[in-house]
């Protein structure tokens, strides 16, 4: 009886391991940008639920941020430092490993639109401001575009 007590406790055991095991994979699968992979909608809802406020930071709307600040895939100001991704002799920021194998394959994700000149601007070169409520960005060329937007925002 006790030879099969321990054989059911060391299989009670190794199931605990796998059960944990498991767990801990789930969470972290869980966790990551995209939570499916490569699906854009499933990517967009994970990235829009990140905001300042949920990294214990708050901005005004208009505040110019850090660069090192920014998801630049999801051009969304996270309020700490992100990921660090060089590509072409520049430096662009993502918040998670999806991030970091976009912003190299995803020319997309590195551009964006000055609102005031309606130019494109490279991210890793563009000055950054707060422009939405939910800690949403954008991108600016210039100090010179970014104070014009704001002024004409305020008419």
């Amino acid at each position: 009886m006790k030879k099969v007590n321990n054989k059911i406790s060391k299989n009670s055991f190794d199931m605990s391991k796998i059960i944990i095991g498991f767990i801990s994979l789930s969470a972290l699968l869980f966790t990551a940008c995209g939570q499916a992979g490569s699906n854009k909608d499933e990517a967009e809802q994970h990235h829009s639920q990140a905001t300042p406020e949920s990294h214990g930071h708050s901005t005004q709307m208009g505040e110019l941020v850090p660069s090192d600040e920014v998801c630049m895939v999801n051009d969304a100001y996270m309020g700490k430092k992100q990921f660090d991704v060089k590509f072409g002799g520049k430096t662009y920021y993502g918040c998670c490993e999806m991030c970091k194998e976009r912003i190299p394959n995803d020319a997309s994700v590195r551009m964006a639109i000055d609102p005031y000149s309606h130019k494109q601007v490279d991210k890793a070169l563009a000055v950054i401001a707060v422009t939405g409520n939910n800690g949403e960005v954008s991108y600016f060329e210039s100090r010179d575009n970014y104070t014009n937007y704001l002024k004409k925002q305020k008419q």
